[in-house]
C-alpha cells in the first residue's frame, strides 16, 4: 500500500510511504532538510511500520510542536489504519 500524507508544521510538504505486509519498503519526504530526510528514510527501510512509528512519534524541532520524523510517524499511523479498514 502507498499512502501520501501532507504534513503539518514542519518545512517539509509530504511523506509518501509504502508499507508491504507490516513492514515499510520505501519512505520519501517532499521539501525539509535533503541529508537528514533521505538518511532517517533509508534507515527506516526493511523495519516493521509499528515499529517505525513508535520510534518517531513525539519528536520534535526546535520550539516546535512536530518534526519531520514525528510528521512520519503520522503517515505510517495512517497508512496502517487504512490498510486495518480494507482487510
Amino acid at each position: 500500500m502507498v499512502y501520501k500524507r501532507k504534513n503539518a508544521g514542519v518545512c517539509s510538504f509530504y511523506t509518501t510511504v509504502r508499507i508491504e505486509e507490516g513492514r515499510i519498503e520505501e519512505v520519501s519526504v517532499l521539501g525539509g532538510c535533503d541529508g537528514n530526510l533521505k538518511g532517517i528514510c533509508a534507515l527506516l527501510r526493511g523495519r516493521k511500520a509499528e515499529e517505525a512509528a513508535d520510534l518517531l512519534r513525539g519528536i520534535r524541532c526546535e520550539n516546535k510542536r512536530t518534526s519531520c520524523p514525528n510528521e512520519m510517524s503520522k503517515c505510517i499511523e495512517e497508512a496502517l489504519a487504512l490498510s486495518k479498514k480494507a482487510s
